[in-house]
Parts: structure tokens; C-alpha cells; sequence
């Protein structure tokens, strides 16, 4: 029966390979990503960050190799045949290959995201999959050394697979006894660890693992990517129910807390100005100018001359941020106050509750509305969520296209979306053709992957270092010069409030940047040219949901309505706030501070950004009487937010 026991080592063998090779796939990402994690990793308990990692890579294992063990592991004879074992070692190696190069193509896609793919990638693209597998074309290219490491690891799969030796002795009846009373048994013990490492734990304590756990086992929420693998992440995130409301307090406490809805005033006076929104593809707050006045001992100058111009004329604040880290967590949060928790609302069944927003509150008061996107008509979703959200009218490829004053291929960027110079000269003269007063928004597309200018850019927009999409922000900054240069001549102009948010931050180099607070650093401003909102730089946070009832509170409006922001011209500066939802954490910040709180409500940090922006030094034992405060104030957001989800309450 030796060769019978061999069978059982051969497979043992067999599921380590692919423990190893996930273990590799994990030191490149790290080494892929290495400005994010430098800083932290020596922080990082190695014990404890392989445990962790064991952990997710087993519950990811089990689930993707399931059938390889039903195969390997029935209780018949007929698996010893030449030809089951050669389809059980097809099945291996296809399986595992296609998890290992999951694990490398996410090592390039985290710049983008800073953290593990979810389900929520394919829904978000799903209406653009030609343009992501160009995406992904031009990657492999520029990046073809994982194409040679996930070729590498395959054919180290499929060299060092261990064949179970064939036992084609003769049984004698006591033998057969044992072998099938031995094979069963040892069915029997794997179920019960199958489903112990799917779930991440063995005892009925333990719920199923879920990406937020990784969070226990590092410092800083980005580092949860380290711990995590790619396919545990998509498995764990199909078809699931995103949201939970905790429990933190009663209805009607959460209510005295924190309220979301923004009552009428007694007197209010009515200004109806046009109102223009720009949420601006990854303008970091980083490649700003104005923002960064000393880095690089006062050297630095950015790569926005002028939006920096028009800052020094502007409303501006000392912190800005987003509340996510994706395009379609922006449009959300800038046009209709809605944070970004745990997975872009875009995409989760919420998404079809009633919504309000700039579009529908404006249409009260008489305003027609309109928003830009130069992609193809429904490309992201922005199209449909313009439409719930009470836009009378959307504009992007097609319309660009068939307008003979502007429309042809060549002003397509071949990828995404109509180049920002043209596309902002079409929205510039379509709204000169509306009735005033309008809002209309507008979605830039060039600061993108693959970062390219036009063609006549090429040596005017070039780039002088290795960050690739600095020229691109250079670019589109002077499309926005040149849409203010045709705005200025018409009629409407100096009865309009332009805002400028960016949607996320992208390709962050500098150290204050690669924090968990830095990733949410972003460009945001308001301008008005009759100066009736006055240029100043405020002391304060400002965030992308307060967009809503800031602009409301600007034009007059005097109506109910639901917005998760504040109104930032009436919030003194010690109240202004933000939220972000990060890696499985809640982050919070407020007159410095940043807390960041678990999604059991537990606090886990607390940090000085003012005064330590590298976010160095945890004080969560420090700031007892501040840190409540706060952690009280983030658990009432939280839970308010869920609730009103759950159960359709995003109006008034």
C-alpha cells in the first residue's frame, strides 16, 4: 500500500506549489507598489502578516481548486487511471495560472485604486470592454516582465506537478477494505477543512472572512492589499449585499447626532446664478502649485499653471478631499452628496433607491440641466445615473461627433473619450444655446490611462520625469485655460459659480501623498467672477460632498433636501469635516485630526494630520476627549448612511 499513500502526499505536494507561488505573486506586488508600502513595512510584523496572508490565500485555494479536490480525492479506483489524472493535472495548473496572473495584473491596477480588485471592476466597465482590452494590451506591454514571472510560475506548475503514482497491484479483499475505508475517511476529515479555510476560521464564532478582516493584521488600512490575494476578493464580492446597518444607536439618537437632512430657513435670499461643476479626471492635489508652496524648498511648481492662477482669485481650502477612489465614487459624492462606502454605490442595488441631487433640487427653482462626459453615451454609468439624478439633458460622444462645428474622429483620443481641448470648447458653446439659469457638469477624460496628449501636444506637453500622466494634467489644465477664454466672452459667464473637483487622486509620488489620507487629497475650488462669493483661502476641510449644499445655499434655496455635506459658506471652520471609507476602515477628519474606525465601530487610530503629515505617530491613547467626540460623531454617519440606503430614504 505504499504507492496508496503516496497518492495522498502527491496531492498534499500538489496545493503547496500553489501556496508558494501566491506567496510570490504577494512579493511583487509589494515590489510593484513599493512608494505605497515602504514607509510602513518595516512596521509590519512578518508573522503576522504571513498569517494573515495564509488565511486568505487558504480561503482562496479551497474555493478556486474545489473540484480539483473532488476530483483527487473520491473514493474510486478510477482515479488512478493515466487519463483522469492527466485532465486533474490540466484542471491544476488552468485554475492556479489564471489565479496568479489575477494576483499580478492587480499589482498594476493598484496605483489606481490603492487596493485589492473587487466584483465591482466588471460592472464598472461593463459597457466599455473594448476599451479595456486595449487597456490591458498596452499594459501587458509595458509591463511584459509579469508576463515572463506568470509564464515562469505556470510552467514551474506544470514541471513540478507530482503525478500520484498509479497502483495497478491486484487487491486482495483485506486491502481493498482499507483502501476505501481510508480514502473516505480522509474525504471526510478534508470537508470539514475545506470549509474551515473557506470561511477563515473553524468555530461557529467565526463568520466567513471577508476583505475588511485583513485589516487585523497590518498597520495601516492601504497595507490590507499585502495580506489580501486578488481572487479571494473577487470570489468573496459576487452577487454580494454591500451594505450592513449597525447597530451603534437607537433610531432617533442618530437622528440628535448627526441628520443629513438640510431644513429650509425662515429668510433667504434668492440668487439664481448658473451654476458650472467640473469633476476633473485624477487631479491629485499633489500636482497643484498653489496647494504646495514649499515642497521642494519653495522649488515645486505643479503642473496646473492655470487653475493656479484662477485658485489666487478663488475660494479655496486648506484641506480638500475626496470621499473615494475611483471616477464612479465622484459623480456620487460631488453632484449628489453621497459618500463613498464599502463598494461604489453605482453598483450596488441602492443605486435605484430615489435619489436627489445638484440636478432635481435646482429644477425646483426653474434651472435646466445638463451633463458632459466626451465618452461614448452610457460609457461608466454616468449617463444613467445623470438621469436618476434629474439631469433634463446628457451630451457626450455621439453628440460631440454630430455637431458640424466640432465632431470627427480625430479629436477621439482612441481609447476613452473625445480629448479634453475640443470636448471643453463643444461644452463652452452648447451653453451658450441654454436658457439661463442652468447647471450643467462635466466629466474631463484625458488625465487618463494611457496617458497620451494629442498628437500637436506631443512636444509642448512632453514628459520630464516618470510619472506619465503629469503631461496629461498639463494638457487638460490648458484645455481649461482654453475654455475660460471662450467662457469669458459670453453672456452668461459672470453670472456663473464654477466648481472644480477632481473624481480621485492618481499616481501620487510625494510622501505626504502616499498616506491613508493623502490618497484622498484632492483639487478642489470654488470661483465666482462677480466675487459674490469671495476669494479666500479658509482654514478648513472641504470635501467632495459638500459640493450640494454649498451651491444650494449659494443660489438661495429654500426646500428640504437630503445631502451627507455641509454647506460650507455658513460652517465655520472649526466644523467643517470629511469622511473617507478606506481598505475596510472609516476615516474621519476634523479640526486636524484624522480618527479611523473598523465597520464594527471599533476606533484603531487616531493622527495629527496638521502637524504630522506623514502620519507617523498613532495617538489613539493621547486624544482621548477629542477622538470620542469624533469616533461618536463617524458611528452616527455611518450608521445614518446605511439606514437611509436600506431603506430608500435618499430624499426628503
Amino acid at each position: 500500500m505504499k504507492k496508496f499513500y503516496c497518492y495522498f502526499a502527491a496531492f498534499a505536494v500538489n496545493i503547496l506549489l500553489v501556496y508558494v507561488c501566491y506567496q510570490v505573486c504577494r512579493i511583487e506586488y509589494l515590489a510593484e507598489n513599493w512608494a505605497v508600502f515602504k514607509d510602513g513595512i518595516s512596521n509590519l510584523g512578518f508573522f503576522q502578516a504571513l498569517k494573515g496572508s495564509l488565511v486568505f490565500d487558504t480561503s482562496a485555494i479551497v474555493y478556486s481548486n474545489i473540484l480539483y479536490m473532488v476530483l483527487m480525492l473520491l473514493p474510486f479506483r478510477f482515479r488512478e487511471k493515466s487519463s483522469y489524472q492527466k485532465v486533474a493535472k490540466i484542471l491544476f495548473v488552468s485554475v492556479n495560472g489564471l489565479g496568479i496572473f489575477m494576483n499580478l495584473i492587480d499589482s498594476v491596477y493598484f496605483a489606481y485604486t490603492n487596493r485589492r480588485t473587487t466584483c465591482s471592476v466588471f460592472s464598472e466597465f461593463g459597457n466599455d470592454t473594448g476599451k479595456m482590452g486595449g487597456v490591458f494590451f498596452t499594459e501587458i506591454l509595458s509591463h511584459w516582465y509579469l508576463v515572463i514571472l506568470g509564464a515562469a510560475m505556470i510552467f514551474l506548475l506544470w514541471k513540478f506537478y507530482v503525478k500520484p503514482k498509479v497502483n495497478t497491484e491486484i487487491f486482495s479483499k483485506k486491502d481493498k477494505i482499507f483502501y476505501y475505508s481510508f480514502s473516505t475517511l480522509i474525504l471526510a476529515l478534508m470537508i470539514p477543512l475545506c470549509i474551515g479555510g473557506m470561511r477563515g476560521g473553524f468555530t461557529t464564532a467565526v463568520r466567513p472572512v471577508t476583505l475588511s478582516n485583513a485589516n487585523q493584521y497590518v498597520n495601516r488600512p492601504v497595507e490590507a492589499s499585502l495580506i489580501l490575494n486578488t481572487p479571494f476578493s473577487l470570489m468573496r464580492t459576487i452577487g454580494k449585499k454591500t451594505f450592513k446597518v449597525p447597530n451603534f444607536y437607537d433610531k432617533d439618537e442618530v437622528e440628535k447626532i448627526f441628520s443629513p437632512v438640510h431644513l429650509a430657513k425662515d429668510s433667504v435670499i434668492t440668487d439664481k446664478k448658473n451654476v458650472v461643476v467640473f469633476i476633473l479626471e485624477s487631479f491629485s492635489r499633489e500636482f497643484c502649485g498653489f496647494y504646495n508652496k514649499t515642497v521642494d524648498g519653495g522649488k515645486y511648481q505643479g503642473f496646473t499653471p492655470f487653475l493656479d492662477s484662477l485658485m489666487e482669485h478663488s475660494l479655496t481650502f486648506e484641506y480638500t478631499f475626496a470621499n473615494g477612489r475611483k471616477s464612479i465614487d465622484g459623480m456620487p459624492s460631488s453632484l449628489s452628496s453621497i459618500p463613498y462606502f464599502v463598494e461604489p454605490f453605482f453598483l450596488t442595488p441602492y443605486s435605484l433607491n430615489k435619489l436627489s441631487g445638484l440636478a432635481r433640487e435646482l429644477k425646483n427653482e426653474g434651472y435646466y440641466s445638463a451633463f458632459f462626459h466626451g465618452a461614448q453615451n452610457g460609457s461608466m454609468g454616468f449617463q444613467a445615473f445623470a438621469a436618476a439624478t434629474g439631469y433634463d439633458d446628457y451630451f457626450g460622444r455621439e453628440n460631440f461627433d454630430e455637431d458640424p462645428r466640432f465632431g470627427g474622429e480625430t479629436e477621439f483620443d482612441g481609447t476613452w473619450a473625445i480629448w479634453d481641448e475640443p470636448f471643453l470648447q463643444y461644452y463652452a458653446a452648447k451653453m451658450s444655446e441654454f436658457s439661463e439659469p442652468f447647471l450643467t457638469s462635466v466629466f474631463t477624460a484625458s488625465s487618463h490611462h494611457p496617458f497620451n496628449v494629442p498628437e500637436k501636444y506631443k512636444d509642448r506637453f512632453k514628459d520630464t520625469d516618470e510619472n506619465p500622466l503629469h503631461k496629461c494634467i498639463l494638457y487638460s489644465d490648458n484645455a481649461l485655460r482654453r475654455f475660460f477664454d471662450e467662457a469669458k466672452k459670453t453672456d452668461w459667464y459672470k453670472n456663473t459659480i464654477f466648481v472644480f473637483t477632481a473624481d480621485h487622486t492618481n499616481q501620487l509620488e510625494k510622501d505626504f501623498s502616499l498616506t491613508d489620507l493623502g490618497a484622498y487629497s484632492i483639487t478642489f475650488f470654488i470661483y465666482d467672477p462677480s466675487e459674490k462669493i469671495k476669494p479666500e483661502r479658509r482654514e478648513c476641510i472641504a470635501q467632495q460632498i459638500d459640493i450640494m449644499p454649498t451651491i444650494l445655499g449659494a443660489v438661495g434655496y429654500n426646500k428640504n433636501y437630503v445631502a451627507f455635506g455641509i454647506d460650507l459658506l455658513t460652517t465655520p471652520d472649526e466644523k467643517t469635516w470629511a469622511v473617507n471609507y478606506n481598505n475596510g476602515l472609516y476615516q474621519y477628519e476634523q479640526n486636524g485630526l484624522m480618527i479611523q474606525m473598523t465597520e464594527d465601530g471599533i476606533l484603531k487610530s487616531v493622527f495629527d494630520f496638521k502637524n504630522d503629515s506623514l502620519l507617523s505617530r498613532n495617538l489613539v491613547n493621547e486624544r482621548p476627549l477629542q477622538a470620542d467626540s469624533m469616533h461618536r460623531v463617524l458611528k452616527a454617519v455611518v450608521q445614518s448612511y446605511m439606514q437611509r440606503m436600506t431603506e430608500d430614504n435618499l430624499i426628503f
